[in-house]
Formats: structure tokens, C-alpha cells, sequence
């Protein structure tokens, strides 16, 4: 079917028609409906449980596009060939005066609109009792694609069969919803990396933030500057080439998910000094040096090396690096890092210390380094993304008028709500992942050797949170409850675009990649989609539990490696492994 039945509705008279339409929708959301949908769709009526046989020559009919198109046939083929079977069967009405679901027809409104930041992701989904047919409406693509992820959790068994009588308008709360995934300190192949978006996908998040390179790995390899990765990899085996990342955008597309990358600078950057050692400090020392107290170390972490902002080469390799970058990756957004400037690393280079025998401070070195690149993405038609540090660090940081906040988004990994509201309270927009609700890494320990930490002389001795910075581990529960926009005004909670959650990869890598990020992930992807409360503003997470349950079930069977949350027997009898008092 084409747009043009569509397109010959009248603005005003389609306004009013999707205007009733919600209204409608809205007043029956107070029915609590019994099929396990993930993430939670914002409004949804079931109002009589009743199901229909899925024809077997069950159909979708859309209009023809470069993304959707694949998504289409994509989900066609999950939807008669998946069978899912829950482990709590919905207890319907299954009649044989009820005609087999024959076609999903799906209707956009605008073509043409691109995967970004904002972009319309509602629709509004229509599977009537007496029809063969079924409606999805949406405004873009990229909402037609989360309505056909919503439809497939409809659907189950063998025969397929299909709830009918339902009624959903969804539409995301929150713009920004991502996972950033660590490839420099472990390797991942290209199929995890299409794994973990499709599921993604799946969970209706939309932006893969690829923190591609570190001091430890320079994996991507970029035709102006071949050397970074030739000589910065960890092989010619453990390599993103152009092709690589050509299909990993594209994959990204037809998943409705945004590849965000990230090439962090100046710190991070001990891989660089494989290629170039004349423009790194402090590369391939040890990062922690005897005797040495630890406001003086060389890193946070063993993998040393930051970019020397006092060195012309640096900028002429840089100005390459992000005109490559721009080129592979279409996304408008930019991350360009600038976390974690070590005083130490650059104080241990003789020409930063001859500049700051001369008066110069660390500040004024990152503020050289940021004034000398950030015009130069922004020139690329780039929104540059830097983590916190840049403006919040308490000792190395720019002015605030060297990053203005129309060009500027902040990403924020500490402190909770504190530096959230910092961040949006001086008019900056915000990505959200706070290391304390939405770090997947945390509660593993340290990768260090010879730790003196894990030496308890007796039991209970251990106030490190078993010797991990951020522990303890964050469950899905601690993620699921987390508000990121908990103590902000309104003026503040609109500068908020979204969070991500992050796997860091100094302990994790291919071999547990899947049960590292799912279900914690699906987690914020239904808070940051519809929320965590219900009508009333009561938390819902009793009620997710068994949803969830579900829904971990299904992405295993869908081929995604994600971890268990309870035993079956808690599946099978709903609620029972739920408490109904407070903890004390």
C-alpha cells in the first residue's frame, strides 16, 4: 500500500482524527492489560482479552523505503516464524468466529525524515476483534519500526496466534535512549556489535554510543591516518576497516538505532603514541608509579598517554581523525570525550613543564586543546558531546564560553542528580549515566594484580564494595527506580535528553557481552520510554518483575544471552516472589 490514501486526508481533518483517536486510547489506559509488552507502551487497552489465529499467509503492507522496507521483511519473518511460547500462557478468549489476522497495514505520515536527536518515534497501533486486518499509523518510519517491534510481542504460540481488541499510542518520553559500548580495552567482533543493536532494537532504545578507541586499543581505521590503527590495534584481526563501520551504520538504520562515535581526547590516548610518540605524554609508563602519592599518578587506571595540546603535529593528525570520522559515521552528533585529564601525564612532559614554569596552568592547556578543535567538529556540522569532566572537573577544566551550549551537550557520569542539575542549571542539554544507577560494569571488582585491597585480614573487614570503584553491582531493580531528572525544576528536566547505560570493557568482552547488558538494559529502556510509574505515580516495578520475567525469555529465544532475574518458579506463579512490605 502507498502513502497517497494518506496524503489525500486533509492536515486539519487528520489532526482531529489522531486527536479523538488518542483521547479515546487515553481513557481506556486504566485497564490493566494482561499481554507482556516491553517496553511498557505509554497507553495500551486489552479491555477483553480475545486473540485471533495469525493467518499463515499473514502479510504486512507498507509503503517502500530505504529502511523500513527491511525492517518489514524483517519482522515478517520474526512474527511467522517465532512461536513464541510464554511461560504464563494469556488467558484469552480464542473463538472460531473470530477471522484469522490477514494483514498489518502500516501508514506514514512523513517519509522523509531522518534518524536524529527528536525525531517523531510515536504510533499508534489498532488490532480490532471483527477484521482480518490490522492498523499501524505513525509519523516517521523510525515510529512505524517501534510499532512492528510492539506488534511482534503481540503474537504467540504455535499455531501463531495474535491479541486482538487492542489499542496502543505510544511515543517515547525521553529523545536520547542509548547503551555505550567500551571496544578499546577488549575487542568485540562486528556480529556482537549488530547483536547488541538489534536488541536494542528490540527494547526501543535508539542510540549505540561506540566508545571505539582508548589508551589501550586504536581499532578503527581511518584512510587519512592507516598508522593509528595499524600500529595502535591489537591486530590486523581486531580492526574496524570503513566497511566495517558502513555496515554497522546501516544496520543501525534499519533498527531505527543511531550509531553515536566516540573518539576521546585528549586524555585516553595512550594508543595514539604507537603511531605518533612525539604527540603523547606520558605513553607506556607505568601508571602508578612506587613511592608515588596518588594525586600524582600518571592514570586512573594502567594504559597511560594523553594527547600534548603544546604540539602542532597533535592538531594536524586530529584534524584528520575527525574529517575521517564525520565521513564514516552520518550521525550528527559528535563525541569527543575529554574525561579524566591527569595532571600527572602531562606535568611528566618537558614542554608542559616549561609552560607551566612560565605561568601557565593545566585549565588553560585544555582550554588551548578544546579552542583548537571544537570550532573544527562544530565546522563539520557536528554537536560535540563531552563527557562532565570538561566543565565540572575540580582541576582541569575550560571556561564555560569556550563551549557554548548550543554546540555543547554534557554527558554526566557522576554524582548522581548532583551534577545533573549542575550541568542543565548552567543551560546545558544532558545525557544522564550516572555510574552509581547505569555503569554495567560495576561490582566485578578491579582488574589490577598484586591488589592489596583483597587482603582481608578478617571477614567483614571489606568496605570496598569488593574492591570495585563503583560497586555495588548495579541490578535491574537499582536501574529500573533510578529518575533522571530527580530534583530539577521543568525549566531543568527539558535540558535533559535522555541517559545511557554503559559497559566498560576492562572485564567484559564478547564471552559475556550479552548477560553483562541484558535485561539490566531493558531496565532504562522502559523508564526512559514510558516511565517507571503507573497511573497513580506509584513505582511499578512489582509489576515489571513479571514482565520482565517474559521478556528475558524471549530475547533468549531470539538469540540475545541475557541473564536470568529469578528462578522459573517465580515465572510460573505470578507475584508470589514479589514483597508487599519494606525492607528495615
Amino acid at each position: 500500500m502507498g502513502t497517497s490514501g494518506w496524503n489525500a486526508i486533509a492536515p486539519h481533518t487528520l489532526s482531529l482524527i489522531i486527536t479523538v483517536l488518542c483521547i479515546f486510547i487515553s481513557s481506556m489506559s486504566s485497564v490493566q492489560s494482561q499481554m507482556n509488552v516491553w517496553p511498557k507502551p505509554r497507553s495500551i487497552s486489552w479491555s477483553n482479552p480475545q486473540a485471533a489465529l495469525l493467518s499463515p499467509i499473514f502479510s504486512i503492507n507498507s509503503p517502500t523505503h530505504q529502511y523500513l522496507s527491511p525492517a518489514v521483511n524483517r519482522y515478517l519473518r520474526l512474527i511467522l516464524t517465532e512461536h513464541n511460547h510464554p511461560i504464563v500462557t494469556p488467558a484469552v478468549n480464542l473463538t472460531a468466529s473470530t477471522p484469522p489476522l490477514q494483514t498489518l497495514t502500516i501508514t506514514v505520515a512523513d517519509l522523509t525524515s531522518p534518524l536524529q536527536h527528536g525525531v517523531d518515534e510515536s504510533y499508534t497501533l489498532i488490532i480490532p476483534t471483527d477484521v482480518g486486518s490490522a492498523n499501524l499509523t505513525a509519523g516517521t518510519v523510525w515510529g512505524a519500526m517501534r510499532g512492528l517491534e510492539t506488534f511482534s510481542q503481540l503474537v504467540w504460540g504455535e499455531p501463531s496466534r495474535v491479541a486482538v481488541g487492542v489499542y496502543v499510542w505510544d511515543s517515547p518520553i525521553f529523545g536520547h535512549r542509548g547503551l555505550m559500548l567500551d571496544t578499546s580495552r577488549n575487542y568485540y567482533e562486528v556480529e556482537d556489535i549488530l547483536r547488541t543493536i538489534g536488541a536494542m532494537s528490540a527494547n526501543k532504545l535508539n542510540v549505540f554510543h561506540w566508545h571505539i578507541t582508548d589508551s589501550h586499543s586504536f581499532p578503527l581505521v581511518l584512510p587519512s591516518e592507516p598508522d593509528l590503527a595499524l600500529k595502535g590495534s591489537y591486530g590486523p584481526q581486531m580492526q574496524y576497516t570503513p566497511a566495517d563501520v558502513n555496515r554497522i551504520v546501516q544496520f543501525g538504520l534499519e533498527h531505527g538505532v543511531r550509531v553515536l562515535p566516540e573518539i576521546d581526547s585528549p586524555g585516553h590516548t595512550g594508543s595514539w603514541a604507537e603511531a605518533y610518540p612525539e604527540i603523547v605524554t606520558c605513553a607506556n609508563m607505568f601508571w602508578w608509579p612506587a613511592g608515588v602519592d596518588w594525586a600524582d599518578r600518571l592514570a586512573s587506571e594502567p594504559g597511560t598517554g594523553h594527547l600534548n595540546p603544546l604540539n602542532p603535529k597533535t592538531y594536524q593528525v586530529l584534524q584528520n581523525v575527525l574529517r575521517d570520522v564525520a565521513s564514516l559515521f552520518p550521525e550528527p552528533f559528535y563525541h569527543a570525550g575529554a574525561d579524566e585529564i591527569i595532571p600527572g601525564c602531562w606535568k611528566a612532559d618537558p614542554t608542559v613543564q616549561t609552560f607551566l614554569s612560565n605561568g601557565g596552568t593545566l585549565s588553560q592547556l585544555l582550554e588551548k586543546f578544546i579552542n583548537s578543535t571544537f570550532p573544527l567538529i562544530v565546522s563539520l556540522n557536528r554537536t560535540v558531546v563531552y563527557w562532565e569532566d570538561v566543565l565540572l572537573d575540580a582541576n582541569v577544566k575550560v571556561n564555560p564560553t569556550m563551549i557554548p551550549p548550543e554546540n555543547t551537550i554534557l554527558q554526566t557520569w557522576n554524582n548522581g542528580p548532583n551534577n545533573t542539575k549542575r550541568i542543565v542549571s548552567s543551560g546545558y542539554r544532558a545525557i544522564v549515566s550516572s555510574s552509581d544507577f547505569y555503569y554495567l560494569d560495576c561490582g566485578h571488582g578491579d582488574f589490577l594484580g598484586n591488589d592489596s585491597q583483597y587482603d582481608q585480614k578478617t571477614a567483614g573487614s571489606d568496605t570496598g564494595n569488593g574492591g570495585s570503584w563503583c560497586g555495588p553491582f548495579k541490578t535491574w531493580q537499582t536501574i529500573y527506580n533510578y529518575d533522571i531528572t530527580y530534583g530539577l525544576n521543568e525549566e531543568e528536566a527539558r535540558l535533559v535528553l535522555g541517559g545511557e547505560v554503559a559497559l566498560w570493557s576492562e572485564q567484559a568482552d564478547p564471552s559475556v557481552l550479552d548477560a553483562r547488558i541484558w535485561p539490566r538494559a531493558s531496565a532504562m529502556a522502559e523508564t526512559l520510554w514510558s516511565g517507571n510509574r503507573d497511573e497513580t505515580g506509584m513505582k511499578r516495578y512489582a509489576e515489571a518483575t513479571d514482565r520482565l520475567n517474559e521478556w528475558r525469555y524471549r530475547m533468549v529465544s531470539r538469540g540475545v544471552g541475557a541473564e536470568p532475574i529469578q528462578p522459573l518458579w517465580c515465572i510460573r506463579n505470578p507475584g508470589m516472589c514479589n514483597t508487599v512490605q519494606p525492607f528495615v
